[in-house]
């Protein structure tokens, strides 16, 4: 039976965000280009609501905001990889995002409560996920916003002990996605200094353990308003 993600865990978000005072929360998804950011979002409405690139071709080359329900929104944004100029022009987008404002009580918080990093399951182009994660997102939102996600797991082992009748992994490939979850956090630290919460793994395509990545976000949602890096 599919997950309605519209309305997964809402009680559960609701309270957390009655206790910081705020909503709806604002996460920021990102990730290199052709990790799947766009195909994780429609998989959460379960509809198409961003358009899908083609392999590596980008497709979301602007910021665009979709609201799930009353008390979470996705920001979908460009990825990086496309090139040394275009690379420019997408991380300023995304620090400008992540500086996006607002007043209340004579005080200044960040737009955006949490930063979601999602990862090719082929780690094709972990150096520029370095890059993102280093030259973007730890300089400019605290550390524990940061969420890491693995996606594209039926390909992980180019498409090997990938179970195509029930659309999930055999004990092989969940091992070995095990480990690889392990690996990126412990190369994530080593790269950029980071001790992420340990990322799940999922395939947005198959709808393989996205529940998973929902609870990710849930679990480590922040109990108060962002303030800004200084």
């Amino acid at each position: 039976m599919a997950v309605t993600y519209h309305s997964y865990r809402v009680d559960d978000i609701y309270k957390k965000l009655q206790v910081a005072k705020f909503q709806p929360l604002d996460v920021m998804v990102t990730g290199v280009t052709g990790a799947g950011k766009s195909t994780t979002l429609n998989t959460f409405f379960q509809k198409t609501v961003a358009k899908v690139g083609i392999g590596t071709d980008p497709e979301t080359m602007e910021l665009d905001a979709y609201r799930l329900n009353d008390r979470i929104r996705f920001w979908d944004t460009p990825g990086l990889g496309d090139g040394v100029q275009q690379d420019k022009i997408n991380t300023r987008k995304l620090i400008d995002l992540l500086y996006k404002t607002y007043v209340l009580d004579n005080n200044t918080y960040g737009f955006v409560d949490m930063t979601l990093i999602i990862i090719e399951g082929v780690n094709r182009d972990m150096g520029t996920t370095y890059h993102l994660l280093n030259e973007v997102i730890v300089p400019n939102i605290q550390k524990d916003r940061i969420l890491v996600a693995i996606n594209q797991a039926d390909v992980a082992m180019k498409g090997r002990h990938w179970l195509r009748d029930v659309d999930k992994p055999d004990r092989y490939l969940k091992s070995f996605l095990e480990e690889q979850v392990l690996s990126i956090q412990r190369r994530v630290l080593e790269a950029t200094g980071v001790n992420i919460i340990k990322p799940v793994y999922y395939s947005a395509e198959y709808n393989f353990n996205v529940h998973a990545l929902f609870n990710l976000i849930i679990d480590n949602m922040p109990l108060q308003r962002r303030k800004l890096m200084k």
